[in-house]
C-alpha cells in the first residue's frame, strides 16, 4: 500500500480549538465572531499569497500557524493567545512570511508590506484614513511579530498536510480524474480548523468521499478495503459541507462573508481597554 504520516501528536480536542480567550471575551467577542475572524484572515492570507506568488503548501502552512496561535497546544504545553494581544491583521501576514521561509519559498517582508497596503486601500475590512495609520504595517512590525509568533508556537513549525496523502489515495483508487475537485476541497478545509483536529489522511479521504458524491462515483468497496473509520470520514465530510452552508460561495466559488460583522469583530479586539 503506502505510508501515510499523520502527525497525530499535533491533533487537538475539537472542544479546545474553538474557544474565545478570556481577554477577548472581556471585549465582548463572541464565539461566532471569533470564527468569522479566523475564516476571514485565512482568506486574507490566501489572497495575499496570490499577490506574492508562493506555493500552495506555503499558504496551507501559514494558515495552520495562524490558527495554532489562537489555540491551546496541549502537546506543547502552550496557552492560546488572545486576538486582543496578537492582532490577527498583523499575525496573518507574519505567518505567511514565516511559512515562506520554513517551506523554502521565501518572500521578502517589504513585498508583503507593499501588498498589504495595496489590499488595504481597496478593502473596508482594513479601514485606513489619513488620521488612522494603525494598520499600515511596516517591515519592522512583521519582523517583531515574527518573534512573538515563533514564541507562541514554541518554535514548533512542523505541519503535516493532506495534499500528499490525497495524491497517493487518488492514485491507489485509480480516480486521478477527481484530483482537481478533491484538491480544491482540501484547499477549502483550511478555512476551518480541521487541520488542527483530524489526521491529514482522514481529511484527504473525506475530500475524496465528497468528490465521489459530486461526480457520482461509487468507491464503497475501495473504502472498505482501506479499513478506514467511515464514521470519522463522513463526519469530516459533513463538517466541510456544513461550512459551505454557513459560508455560501458565489458563482466564482469565492466565500462570501458579512463584512459589517467582521468589521465589528475586528474593531472589538483592536479597541484599547
Amino acid at each position: 500500500m503506502f505510508h501515510l504520516c499523520c502527525g497525530s501528536k499535533q491533533l487537538l480536542d475539537p472542544d479546545k480549538v474553538d474557544v474565545v480567550h478570556r481577554l477577548d471575551k472581556e471585549k465582548c467577542l463572541t464565539l461566532e465572531e471569533f470564527r468569522l475572524i479566523k475564516i476571514h484572515m485565512s482568506i486574507h492570507i490566501w489572497r495575499l499569497a496570490l499577490h506574492v506568488k508562493v506555493r500552495q503548501r506555503v499558504i496551507a502552512t501559514a494558515i495552520t500557524y495562524f490558527r495554532r496561535v489562537y489555540t491551546s497546544l496541549s502537546y506543547r504545553n502552550l496557552v492560546r493567545k488572545s486576538m486582543s494581544e496578537y492582532d490577527p491583521r498583523l499575525v496573518a501576514p507574519t505567518c505567511l512570511y514565516l511559512a515562506s521561509k520554513v517551506e523554502e519559498s521565501t518572500v521578502q517582508a517589504r513585498l508583503l508590506v507593499f501588498y498589504i497596503k495595496k489590499m488595504c486601500n481597496y478593502s473596508s475590512l482594513f479601514p485606513i484614513s489619513s488620521s488612522d495609520e494603525k494598520y499600515r504595517f511596516e517591515i519592522k512590525d512583521i519582523l517583531e511579530m515574527e518573534m512573538k509568533v515563533l514564541e507562541a508556537l514554541d518554535y514548533y513549525l512542523v505541519v503535516f498536510h493532506p495534499y500528499r496523502p490525497l495524491l497517493q489515495l487518488l492514485q491507489d483508487a485509480n480516480i486521478t480524474d477527481l484530483t482537481q475537485v478533491a484538491w480544491g476541497l482540501v484547499n477549502d478545509t483550511y478555512k476551518m480548523d480541521l487541520i488542527l483536529i483530524h489526521p491529514p489522511h482522514m481529511i484527504a479521504l473525506a475530500c475524496i468521499y465528497i468528490a465521489c458524491v459530486l461526480k457520482d462515483k461509487d468507491l464503497t468497496s475501495w473504502f472498505e478495503e482501506l479499513r478506514a473509520d467511515m464514521n470519522i470520514v463522513k463526519n469530516i465530510a459533513m463538517e466541510i459541507l456544513e461550512f459551505f452552508e454557513y459560508c455560501r460561495p458565489d458563482p466564482k466559488n469565492n466565500i462570501l462573508l458579512p463584512e459589517d460583522r467582521i468589521n465589528a469583530a475586528l474593531n472589538k479586539v483592536a479597541a484599547k481597554p
